[in-house]
């Protein structure tokens, strides 16, 4: 027995404007489309439920190819920053914090970004000594690449003003030498591990809750990195299990697996225990850089507002070689964390020198900024570009500041990729940026900030379908299954994303609504709006 879909204008991306009248849906697989007339027929005696859809846009599932699921979650249960409009008003949230929080407890908070203020100073160490000199505070940037720290939580991590710079990271100095609190890529962790660790509630409640937001933004899944952060890979396993299957949380989550995982996810026999259609693992991820934010993604000429630093490689080659090896020899694809070109041609490199293996796709993730011969490159190989199209809207104009004249250089040159052929999968990096589609689909198609004229690279706007398509049938791609995910076609998984308008026939501001009107994964209604039209 299954469910009838019809009343709506079902969007099938199969090919740009195709659509069909009606699909029929029978243990969560799509089971057919078409012709209301003819499902109707063919399916007699067997429709037990009839979903009329309102005149609402139905597509495929979207699925958000790049992102930190248990990170986005930790965002309702944080003190959160990203609305803060100066470094006094970072300084005064502290504050605050440290008024109700017992005496010694942490202060995390994350969301920082000083590009966003008249005055670009960062909250050091001394200012939030000040603000809280009885809590450990650890604050972490918008990017995530960078953190600032007090006093008193550099003492708990044994940090002083003696200690040299880690490999692939910056501790910053003052003009006498003194730490100042900011910590820059491999250098946060001295301080991370000094901070309590989460409980497995705390975990679960952080999964939970963003499983639901996301299905509030119309997700139905997400490639998600979080096996290296919460001090054991199989804790976080456990926790994805526990809500995804014991709570039913139903969202197909594609799990990277961190190199610093990977010996203990491999331990734990890959997860085979909790593998289902809504779990599964796929690339090794690993850094090759770091963030334009802090000018620590690897550029491969200086930073023009800093001609001292061309960025950060996150691991010297050997390193890097040794772990592509690694991750080969267990026969598994690398997701590369490459923002800048000079990142981009140091991943290139190695995977040119070792193929990845038949039937599997490598990811450059993020490729911000790349060359021409960068592309040519990539065309050769079975790699896809994990793009952030809301990131134009969060770096721009600032980030040409950093980068100066571009030259040849490809700037968020999302249509330069798709027109050489290369797949691009879209994603929101949650909790860098918000986890919405929609909001990412508004900003690959117009290249401006929410409800602004400005555009920003007006040639690298997509068109409507492309911009839909990074979500849907590209995310697909990208984690492997473009046979039964992402369209609406016969035996195709029934994950749908319902809009009460539709984005292919109003303006693109519309995606900035709240018009998400149901969200289903295989075949279950995991969230349904409120009705109504804006």
């Amino acid at each position: 027995m299954g469910t009838l879909w019809k009343g709506g204008t079902i969007y099938t991306m199969l090919r740009d404007s195709h659509t069909v009248e009606a699909v029929y849906t029978e243990g969560g697989a799509i089971r057919d489309a078409g012709r209301l007339d003819e499902l109707e027929r063919t399916y007699r005696g067997k429709i037990n439920e009839v979903r009329d859809l309102g005149g609402a846009a139905m597509f495929p599932g979207f699925v958000d190819s790049h992102m930190h699921l248990i990170g986005h979650g930790e965002t309702f249960l944080k003190l959160q920053l990203g609305g803060c409009r100066s470094r006094d008003e970072v300084l005064e949230a502290v504050k605050k914090q440290a008024s109700v929080l017992p005496k010694g407890m942490w202060i995390l908070g994350e969301g920082w970004n000083e590009n966003e203020w008249d005055d670009p100073g960062k909250p050091e160490r001394g200012l939030l000594d000040d603000a809280a000199p009885e809590h450990p505070v650890l604050l972490r940037r918008v990017c995530r690449h960078m953190m600032a720290a007090n006093t008193a939580a550099l003492q708990a991590a044994g940090i002083d003003d003696d200690l040299p710079d880690p490999a692939g990271g910056v501790l910053e100095r003052d003009a006498h030498g003194r730490l100042n609190g900011i910590l820059k890529e491999s250098a946060q962790d001295l301080v991370l591990r000094a901070v309590p660790g989460p409980t497995d509630e705390y975990l679960e409640a952080a999964l939970a809750a963003a499983i639901e937001d996301c299905w509030a933004k119309g997700l139905t899944g997400g490639h998600t990195e979080d096996l290296s952060y919460y001090g054991s890979c199989s804790r976080t396993m456990r926790a994805f299990d526990r809500v995804i299957h014991g709570r039913q949380k139903h969202f197909r989550a594609h799990l990277l697996v961190h190199h610093l995982a990977l010996d203990e996810w491999l331990a734990a026999g890959r997860g085979e225990q909790i593998r289902s259609p809504l779990l599964e693992f796929g690339a090794m991820k690993l850094f090759a850089d770091g963030a334009l934010g802090g000018r620590t993604a690897l550029l491969s000429r200086p930073y023009a507002d800093d001609p001292s630093t061309s960025g950060v490689a996150v691991h010297a080659e050997p390193e890097l070689d040794r772990l592509v090896m690694k991750a080969r020899a267990h026969g598994m694809a690398v997701a590369a964390h490459a923002i800048g070109d000079g990142a981009a041609e140091l991943v290139l490199a190695h995977l040119e020198k070792h193929p990845c293996p038949d039937g599997k796709r490598d990811r450059l993730i993020h490729g911000q900024i790349l060359r021409p011969g960068l592309v040519a490159r990539m065309k050769r190989l079975p790699v896809i570009t994990d793009i952030q199209p809301s990131f134009v809207a969060s770096d721009f104009p600032w980030v040409m500041e950093r980068i100066g004249d571009p030259g040849e250089r490809l700037v968020y040159a999302w249509r330069t990729l798709l027109e050489q052929g290369i797949p691009c999968a879209g994603g929101s990096d949650a909790p860098i940026e918000k986890v919405s589609p929609l909001e990412g689909i508004h900003a690959a198609v117009t290249r401006t900030k929410p409800f602004q004229d400005t555009v920003y690279g007006e040639k690298e706007r997509l068109n409507m379908y492309e911009a839909i398509a990074l979500y849907t049938s590209e995310s697909a791609y990208a984690g492997g299954h473009e046979s039964d995910r992402g369209m609406i076609e016969k035996g195709y998984a029934a994950d749908f994303t319902i809009l009460r308008r539709d984005p292919f026939h109003e303006d693109p501001d519309v995606l900035l609504q709240d018009i998400v009107q149901m969200t289903v994964v295989n075949g279950n209604v995991v969230y349904e709006g409120r009705g109504g039209s804006e």
